[in-house]
């Protein structure tokens, strides 16, 4: 199935992802689904380092495919968050859309440090 044509759409529902990034592996925050019939828009994208000593470094990465896989695209690579700080790696100013077989993924310099929020909307 197609994505949804955005002038003509049935539903919008507003979803907030959150991760803890407890390794230095690559992780997906949020995948689209090959044959979702779905579009996402991702509004926002927050890295909050909660070390209160240490700055750790954060890669946000957009697949092109679902679950991580696929070629990835740097959103943000290799950014210093300082401790007890926050990065907004995206806002409603520089909003996206997610289409079917793409997925957007976080990768941690440092296991437990980091944690994401991302806030969408689900739109078919």
């Amino acid at each position: 199935m197609a994505a949804p044509n955005i002038v003509d759409v049935s539903t919008i529902i507003g979803k907030s992802a959150t991760v803890a990034l407890s390794t230095t592996s690559q992780t997906t925050l949020v995948s689209n689904a090959a044959s979702s019939g779905k579009v996402f828009k991702i509004n926002m994208i927050q890295v909050a380092n909660v070390d209160g000593t240490n700055a750790a470094d954060v890669t946000v990465d957009v697949h092109s495919a679902a679950a991580g896989g696929g070629t990835a695209y740097s959103l943000v690579s290799t950014v210093s968050v300082p401790a007890d700080a926050s990065l907004v790696a995206l806002d409603k100013g520089t909003a996206m859309y997610l289409e079917e077989d793409r997925s957007i993924t976080a990768t941690a310099g440092t296991a437990n440090d980091l944690e994401v929020i991302v806030s969408y909307e689900e739109i078919s």
